[in-house]
């Protein structure tokens, strides 16, 4: 169910009265869908209140994250620390950092009657997110902030976050669940589908390369944020620089290499993830070397020489991850992703997979821009 259909079954009156629970200051005036995310439902609530105006509400979803808790026990230690952090050593720009909001029983969460898992969060005022990258200044402004993110817990020990997602962004995992899928079901020959079945079972051997590198101690375990899409960067209205990364339900022990690779397949797709013209996808480096160029200006701080080593390979992997996963859930009958048309999510590992392509196709001319930036 989208986040329209749910609204109309919720309600607006029961919606304004889970919004209430988090109240503490001024009356809700109005709520409404939010935002464009595949997995909770999110609402803006907005207040009659002097101090703050909106707050986001959103509902978990308990089908993908199973303890929701651990989520928010991990958002007010990240969220704590980096507050900490920024009050020790103040930043020459805005930076900030979204705020759990409690209950009137100083709960993080709250749960309706029919188990419904709700929180509240801040909301980050006068700062917008982007679906697709409309202006190349953004470029620089999208690493900038993840490498913010990275350095502001650089020093937070992974141990400390629990793991609300086990085996997330771990490609071996992934493949067996696809081979899984594949073994209980018979595709419809179609050319696309070949064309999938192909492009899969031509990588195999390769996908294990950044877990192999954990293994043998070559890549650290750092926390990471687990989905920093471009959407996921709120940027000032008036400055257009960026001023938080939002969204961190995903926030655990990783590596941050799938970061890195999930911030430039999502950030150097001009043509965009839900684009039905999946001929049209490439892989922009231009884009490349400036959300780098971003990162690196904050990130070069805690980074190895191994880090800088894997960085190709988690940009074309995490683009081949995400097409796997779709053409997974697809073949499975569209069990995970929300979809709006039982063809979506093939349309959505079409697209994945020729941007992995265009990646391989021009290997040399990334592993130059990593090189020259060191």
């Amino acid at each position: 169910m989208n986040t329209t259909e749910h609204l109309k079954t919720q309600g607006t009156e029961n919606l304004t009265a889970i919004a209430e629970q988090f109240t503490l200051q001024g009356k809700v005036t109005n709520v409404q869908a939010f935002g464009s995310g595949n997995i909770n439902d999110t609402f803006l609530v907005s207040l009659d209140s002097s101090k703050e105006q909106h707050f986001v509400l959103q509902r978990i979803n308990t089908q993908v994250f199973r303890q929701p808790q651990l989520i928010m026990q991990n958002m007010r230690i990240y969220t704590e620390h980096v507050r900490k952090r920024l009050q020790c050593t103040p930043l020459s720009r805005r930076w900030e950092v979204p705020r759990v909001l409690l209950t009137k029983d100083a709960q993080d969460h709250w749960k309706d009657a029919e188990g419904s898992f709700w929180r509240a969060i801040s909301f980050i005022e006068g700062s917008q997110s982007l679906d697709t990258m409309s202006d190349r200044s953004y470029a620089k402004e999208i690493g900038y902030a993840l490498g913010m993110f990275h350095n502001l817990i650089s020093d937070l020990p992974p141990e400390k976050l629990a793991d609300t997602l086990e085996g997330f962004h771990i490609t071996p995992l992934y493949l067996q669940h696809y081979e899984d899928v594949l073994a209980k079901t018979s595709p419809r020959q179609t050319p696309e589908v070949n064309y999938c079945l192909q492009f899969v079972s031509d990588r195999k051997v390769w996908a294990h390369i950044l877990e192999d590198a954990k293994a043998q101690g070559k890549l650290p375990l750092r926390l990471m944020h687990g989905d920093p899409k471009i959407n996921n960067v709120m940027f000032d209205t008036a400055t257009h620089q960026a001023v938080s990364v939002i969204d961190l339900d995903t926030v655990k022990p990783g590596l941050v290499h799938y970061d890195i690779g999930d911030c430039l397949r999502s950030g150097c797709n001009p043509v965009g993830e839900e684009t039905e013209k999946w001929g049209n996808v490439y892989f922009d480096t231009e884009l490349c070397k400036e959300i780098l160029e971003g990162y690196l200006s904050v990130a070069k701080a805690f980074l190895t020489e191994n880090d800088y080593l894997y960085m190709y390979d988690a940009i074309r992997l995490i683009a081949f991850e995400l097409g796997l996963r779709f053409f997974a859930d697809y073949l499975a009958g569209n069990v995970y992703f929300k979809i709006k048309h039982p063809e979506h999510n093939l349309a959505r590992a079409l697209v994945q997979f020729k941007l992995s392509e265009s990646i391989e196709s021009q290997e040399t001319a990334i592993r130059k821009i990593i090189q020259d930036m060191k």
